[in-house]
């Protein structure tokens, strides 16, 4: 099926398949000059599948090209709903040649489909586009439920890295996210590793919007106070307390996160320690709100656990949705493990 339409209000005309051309001939067939005012689209599902040809009429001018099997009706676009803990994710492909390359998600967009009432339903978008210079597998763009675009989620490059492991047949892969490179492997049965890279502790690297101490910060809603801020890509700041389920995360988690002193807003995290290798933690996430799981959070909280010198440099984070393991190594890196799961696939209607 391909669709053509002349403008993006316009609703495409679709053309059913037959067998035929090879691929060069599409190209050399449909340069924009043949046919000006209209736009083209051919996503196909895989590279491996076997190619068709299209064969249609617009106006007088007979068109033969050759695509892949595509979306099934007029602007339909594929999706892959997937989760972590339950820190579920709408996954979407923009990388050349798919579905969604050249389609211009914006922050109205990714809040629509974030939406648990009306759209999809997740905690963030992301969207598999092409690395820059191609040295990693993707590059991986990340908007919150709210529509606001982030620069990093270590358990979304958790579930990027399964797809892009499970497509190539490997057991590791590489994703650039706007806060840097991060490696993904393998792990035991379903377990997904990922390398978070170095937390960073300095108040503008965080950033924060005046000079402070990060292991002390002088901020405190109700019975939270004294926080201790990372970095892990985005921005955290790790409450420490002595009974985590009757603090009323939901009411205060707005106020701290938008605080004047995060310069760009604040995960906030509710940790308790129950030994020397286990934490128990609640998160508010910036523009999402209580989530069941969030990486970053789990590692930051580790960091700022050892820094204050309550627990040590591996433990087991148990949050809403399940438990973790956080190592973070002797040479700076962070490592996190635990399940990637595929909930669903589903189509987005456009409205074309």
């Amino acid at each position: 099926v391909v669709h053509v339409a002349a403008s993006a209000s316009q609703k495409p005309r679709i053309f059913r398949s037959r067998n035929g051309l090879a691929d060069a001939e599409f190209h050399e067939r449909l340069p924009d000059r043949q046919f000006p005012g209209y736009s083209f689209i051919c996503a196909g599902v895989s590279r491996a599948k076997p190619r068709t040809t299209a064969t249609g009429v617009l106006g007088r001018r007979r068109l033969d090209f050759a695509c892949r099997p595509a979306i099934l009706r007029a602007m339909e676009l594929p999706f892959t709903k997937m989760h972590g803990l339950g820190n579920d994710f709408v996954v979407i492909d923009a990388r050349p040649g798919e579905p969604w390359a050249g389609f211009a998600v914006d922050s109205a967009w990714a809040a629509a489909i974030a939406d648990r009432h009306t759209g999809v339903g997740c905690d963030q978008l992301i969207a598999m586009e092409e690395s820059p210079g191609g040295r990693e597998d993707a590059f991986m763009r990340i908007w919150n439920a709210d529509g606001g675009e982030v620069s990093a989620c270590g358990n979304a490059t958790r579930c990027v890295g399964a797809l892009l492991m499970d497509e190539r047949g490997v057991d590791a892969a590489r994703v650039r996210t706007a806060g840097g490179v991060l490696s993904v492997s393998r792990a035991d049965g379903d377990m997904v590793a990922v390398d978070m890279g170095a937390p960073q502790f300095a108040w503008d690297r965080i950033p924060l919007s005046k000079e402070t101490d990060t292991l002390h910060l002088e901020l405190g809603r109700g019975a939270l106070s004294d926080p201790a801020a990372a970095s892990m890509g985005n921005p955290h700041a790790t409450f420490f307390v002595d009974e985590v389920e009757s603090v009323p995360l939901a009411e205060l988690g707005p106020a701290l996160e938008s605080d004047p002193l995060f310069a760009e807003g604040a995960n906030i995290g509710v940790a308790r320690i129950d030994g020397a290798d286990r934490m128990r933690l609640r998160v508010w996430e910036r523009g999402a709100g209580i989530t069941l799981a969030c990486g970053t959070a789990a590692c930051a909280a580790v960091a700022n656990a050892w820094r204050r010198g309550l627990a040590r440099r591996s433990m087991t984070v148990a949050m809403d949705g399940g438990s973790l393991r956080v190592d973070w190594r002797e040479d700076g890196g962070i490592g996190m493990i635990w399940p990637a799961a595929t909930s669903f696939r589903g189509l987005i209607e456009t409205g074309a």
